[in-house]
């Protein structure tokens, strides 16, 4: 399991350093283009969760991620095996980088710093730990999903 919680670490530092780099480099607001048409850097402040849905509600956020860290760590202690369940190990490692990750945010500065922007779709602006938080829950899904069917 130690890799997972050294994969993690990992994760979560290259979330914080993209940020670190987007918050000294970029003016509020202001967008980079990285690939024409396809991928900016946009410096946002989301003081909410992804479409800066209950914008405002920090303390919900720190309530919600303080209990999604403790479930994800009691459930990699308990049920992913080191050499087995890879698929669950990676969701769960990288569950737990983006929870951490936009959970440091929300601690230091009472907002999650944003910067990936898809300009060729128009979706809302995103950073490294939204993008653990996303596959890793798709991974989960995934898990759930073949080991029911493994179980029917």
């Amino acid at each position: 399991m130690l890799y997972y919680y050294i994969g993690a670490i990992l994760f979560i530092g290259i979330d914080q350093l993209t940020k670190y780099i987007v918050m000294n480099q970029i003016d509020l607001y202001h967008t980079i283009e990285v690939i024409p048409n396809i991928l900016s850097w946009t410096y946002v402040k989301n003081e909410g969760a992804a479409w800066n849905i209950l914008e405002g509600k920090m303390w919900l956020f720190y309530i919600i991620t303080t209990i999604v860290i403790i479930a994800i760590l009691y459930i990699m202690q308990k049920y992913a095996k080191p050499r087995k369940n890879l698929l669950l190990n990676l969701s769960l490692m990288l569950i737990l980088a983006g929870a951490i990750g936009n959970f440091i945010d929300r601690l230091v500065h009472t907002f999650v710093v944003d910067m990936i922007q898809l300009t060729f779709f128009n979706f809302p602006v995103f950073n490294v730990a939204d993008m653990c938080l996303t596959v890793g829950v798709a991974l989960a899904a995934i898990y759930i999903i073949k080991d029911e069917s493994l179980n029917n």
